[in-house]
């Protein structure tokens, strides 16, 4: 195989029972362990989901699990994918992530959304707000994140949030890109064109994800951004086989469906990349179905992301 632009990879280890790979609670620190011990030989980053539960599946929280990652591999990116809003006051966030750059030796990214769930939020006691506050909700979050990070004392005051004179010492050096996922056209992508440093979308065709970077470069247009200044990342399932129509047949079986996963040989899962790259795409963020079982994993590490280096 020729090699390709250059293109990082992060790794979504599960922090629970998401519908797609098996967790075995009494061994999930084992299996955890596992994973990460082999995602860590070839991964730039890994990735951390925030929710606290879909239903009533076993999960442990996200920035819990993120600062245990953080101490126990550190030749690693750190990341979440997403942090929501709606689940802590974005003053306490800006601490906590400051916190984390000092401790991880700048190796944290935040990923950040408004937050969607409803089932979690009911459950918790947490107002989800409808989707056009909730989007403005998180715009001004973010500004009073980059607040903190930059000013000391820090001040602000919005419509939803106010700061009068903090402290977020020590403030993160460097300071931690904000990665925006979401893929809402009308105000999600005009808020990425506003304030992120990073945008991640979730798995979609190749149109689909053509069609929101066109939107979403229209958004920097009109609010005068350099849309080649903002990172593009996209989230995806990998099956990977030295079989072709073994790893077809393992997505099939998964009931993911073929546009939205990236299945085949090591030659196709490459080329799959490739197109992702030539959209501007140049981190992908991946998952496995077998969280016991690093085989895919590793077989991945050692033919595919080669290419990219």
């Amino acid at each position: 195989m020729t090699k390709s632009q250059r293109m990082e990879f992060g790794y979504n280890p599960p922090s629970g029972e998401r519908g797609r790979e098996t967790i075995r609670p009494r061994e999930y620190l084992a299996d955890l362990h596992d994973a990460l011990d082999v995602a860590a030989q070839g991964f730039d980053s890994i990735w951390v989901s925030d929710h606290l539960n879909y239903s009533n599946e076993w999960r442990i929280e996200c920035w819990t699990l993120l600062t245990w990652i953080a101490a126990r591999y550190p030749n690693v990116g750190l990341s979440t994918i997403v942090m929501s809003n709606t689940f802590r006051h974005p003053a306490v966030m800006a601490k906590m992530a400051a916190s984390l750059q000092e401790l991880s030796q700048g190796r944290f990214v935040l990923g950040y959304g408004a937050g969607w769930h409803q089932g979690e939020h009911r459950a918790f006691g947490i107002d989800l707000p409808s989707p056009g506050p909730r989007i403005d909700r998180m715009e001004e979050a973010i500004q009073v994140i980059k607040t903190l990070w930059s000013d000391s004392p820090a001040s602000f005051s919005g419509r939803y949030y106010s700061i009068s004179n903090a402290h977020a010492e020590p403030r993160p050096n460097p300071v931690p890109p904000i990665m925006i996922g979401g893929g809402g056209e009308k105000k999600t992508l005009r808020v990425v064109a506003k304030h992120a440093d990073w945008w991640n979308d979730i798995a979609r065709t190749v149109p689909e994800l053509r069609h929101k970077l066109a939107v979403l470069k229209k958004h920097c247009e009109h609010v005068g951004r350099n849309y080649d200044s903002i990172r593009k990342t996209v989230s995806m399932g990998i099956f990977i086989h030295p079989s072709h129509s073994k790893a077809l047949e393992m997505a099939r079986l998964r009931g993911s469906a073929a546009p939205n996963v990236i299945a085949g040989d090591p030659v196709a899962v490459k080329e799959k990349c490739e197109e992702l790259r030539s959209l501007g795409f140049d981190l992908l963020i991946a998952y496995f179905n077998d969280f016991q079982d690093t085989t895919q994993m590793k077989l991945f590490i050692d033919k595919v992301i080669p290419q990219f280096a």
